[in-house]
């Protein structure tokens, strides 16, 4: 079937937009490709400094200069657990590479921040920064000029947005995205969530608490909720860099290793040596990013990739923004129920059919972009196979079962759970913000309530114990932009507000900071620009105002006779405590030259 006529449009759309930009970005990755092998042409000295630790074998290749050599760009660390199995990665590439008539070298490490571990600390001011760090991290490591390929092993939350990004500024190299897959399933989403609600309310101690997370969060592997980690995943399938279905196979299983492996052959035969020659640059354009876009509608994926998305497309040279989210949101299904969504984790999700179903049905519908390029060497259809292990243990694919092996987790796309996807776009006069509805009960959509004014979640904390939030509200939590102190996530935010929705009152978020990609049943109305730290609208909001998030009619109000408020003058608040400790003195620069959340919260 031909793409969906409203699909199709909007990617015209992006098409003409990004003319220019995107014409540009092409001619440089086609005259960096026409230069060749540059490791060929490099000094002696040069050369030889670039494999002087290599073993003998390795060695005489690389100084005969006819084999190709892939780069490694690794975010291993241990204690990451999405980012631990990859610690034995790179000799299993660098063994397979060699079976092949090819040589592999880790070209560089960058760094890869747990944003689990760093929610309501200090650290997390440094989290969205981090992914811009990342992204020069990649281009530091492949500026040697060593490689005709890249395998780049990251998953979480803006470390593969930030190796997307780097990687495009080689775009003229062909480049594979090797995932490590969803730890097993711990205890359910739901009664994580409601043990955290106990303790919010104080009726159990850190000890119960503790033991509920540990119980959740209990093996090497990404945490299992649907969170930005898995979000990325499923990009990466989508926008074809991965091999497919190898997005949820657990870590340390032969079949994952079997796919490791078959990462290591596909990159080898997308060089410029190999059977077709497929640049990242060029895998990555205007369609692959709409497909990305449908897939985080059908699924709900986190919010975070209205930021990271954008950014990574900027990368490549097109102008997508968040009306082109809004607009794909109102055709696109919701087909898919992982928490926070649902109650089923990623695991349940690739046992119904999981991405291979998606793909399949979403194709069939026109919902996606068929003929696509991606590192499998097909078009989009060759995503709608699942890998398995044969009894001899050799890799196979096969396709996917024809219904879902769950109905409550993932449906067709002629039945979906809501017939629009999971994320909104608001504005109004507060601004423009972005809303993640399909975890909201629909007699959420819209919160008419007085405002209560904030400019730290641990101040809301401190109302919320001290019982002085008795009433139905909106939460207005500012200074917390990407200029102000790095755009930290709010999750902490999400058990006290949940208690207050479950006694009955209507509260909702508006904030110019993030929520986590697992943020769930509150309407929450984030990303607000412009920020409050550089005097946007929600800068003049005081306690008492009456503020109308509808997630209907896509507006973010607050309802105060517009001559009073045209007279108002911004709120100030003492920014001088985010400039130091934990490094933070060392983002001066990021937080001064940082973009607005609608154009990507990059300081690139």
């Amino acid at each position: 079937m031909t793409i969906q006529a409203r699909i199709g449009e909007i990617t015209e759309r992006i098409v003409r937009r990004s003319h220019d930009g995107r014409s540009r970005y092409l001619d440089r990755l086609r005259a960096a490709a026409e230069k060749g092998r540059v490791r060929n042409r490099m000094g002696c000295a040069n050369l030889a400094h670039g494999f002087a630790a290599c073993g003998p074998a390795d060695k005489s290749a690389l100084m005969a200069g006819e084999v190709p050599n892939i780069g490694i760009v690794t975010a291993y660390n241990d204690m990451l657990s999405a980012h631990q199995p990859y610690e034995g990665y790179p000799e299993r590439i660098r063994q397979a590479a060699r079976e092949r008539g090819a040589v592999a070298q880790v070209a560089g490490g960058v760094p890869a921040m747990c944003d689990g571990v760093t929610q309501g600390e200090a650290g997390m001011e440094l989290s969205l920064f981090s992914r811009d760090v990342i992204a020069m991290g990649t281009a530091v490591a492949l500026s040697h000029q060593m490689f005709d390929a890249a395998l780049y092993l990251g998953i979480c939350d803006k470390i593969v947005p930030g190796l997307v990004i780097g990687a495009l500024s080689f775009g003229h190299l062909p480049g594979v995205f090797v995932p490590a897959g969803p730890m097993p399933s711990g205890i359910s989403n739901d009664e994580k969530a409601r043990v955290r609600q106990l303790y919010a309310e104080g009726k159990v101690g850190r000890a119960e608490l503790l033991d509920s997370e540990a119980r959740s969060y209990h093996a090497p592997g990404t945490c299992t909720f649907y969170g930005t980690a898995n979000s990325n995943q499923m990009l990466m399938e989508l926008m074809g860099l991965h091999i497919p279905g190898a997005t949820f196979v657990n870590p340390n299983t032969p079949l994952r290793d079997a796919l490791t492996v078959l990462a290591v052959e596909r990159a080898l035969a997308i060089t410029a040596s190999g059977n077709v020659f497929a640049p990242i640059g060029e895998i990555l354009d205007e369609r692959a990013f709409v497909n990305g876009v449908v897939g985080l509608h059908a699924t709900g994926g986190s919010t975070n990739h209205t930021l990271h998305l954008v950014a990574m497309a900027r990368a490549a040279g097109i102008a997508l923004n968040w009306q082109d989210f809004a607009d794909l949101s109102a055709v696109v299904p919701l087909v898919a129920r992982v928490y926070p969504n649902g109650s089923a984790d990623v695991n349940h999700f690739r046992a119904a059919g999981g991405l291979q179903f998606l793909i399949r049905e979403f194709l069939a519908a026109g919902l996606l972009h068929r003929d696509v390029r991606t590192v499998w060497g097909t078009g989009l259809e060759g995503y709608t196979v699942a890998p398995t292990l044969g009894e001899d243990g050799r890799l196979a694919f096969a396709e996917s079962p024809a219904e879902s092996g769950a109905d409550a987790v993932l449906r067709p796309a002629s039945r979906p759970f809501q017939p629009t996807g999971g994320l909104a776009v608001l504005d109004g006069n507060l601004g423009r913000a972005v809303i993640k509805t399909s975890a909201v009960k629909p007699d959420r959509h819209v919160i008419e309530a007085p405002a209560r004014v904030f400019h730290d979640q641990e101040e809301l904390q401190r109302a919320f114990k001290a019982g002085e939030l008795d009433g139905d509200m909106v939460a207005v939590v500012r200074f917390q932009g990407p200029k102000a102190n790095g755009m930290p996530e709010l999750h902490k935010l999400t058990p006290p507000l949940g208690v207050l929705q479950d006694r009955g009152y209507r509260v909702a978020l508006v904030t110019d900071g993030r929520m986590s990609g697992a943020s769930g049943k509150i309407p929450a109305a984030i990303h607000v620009t412009p920020e409050a730290a550089e005097g946007g609208p929600i800068a003049r909001v005081r306690d008492g105002d009456r503020i109308r998030v509808d997630a209907l009619a896509g507006t973010l109000e607050v309802l105060v006779d517009p001559a009073e408020w045209a007279t108002r003058l911004p709120a100030e608040a003492d920014l001088s405590t985010n400039g130091w400790g934990v490094g933070r003195d060392l983002f001066a620069g990021f937080r001064r030259s940082v973009g607005p959340a609608d154009q990507g919260a990059s300081a690139l």
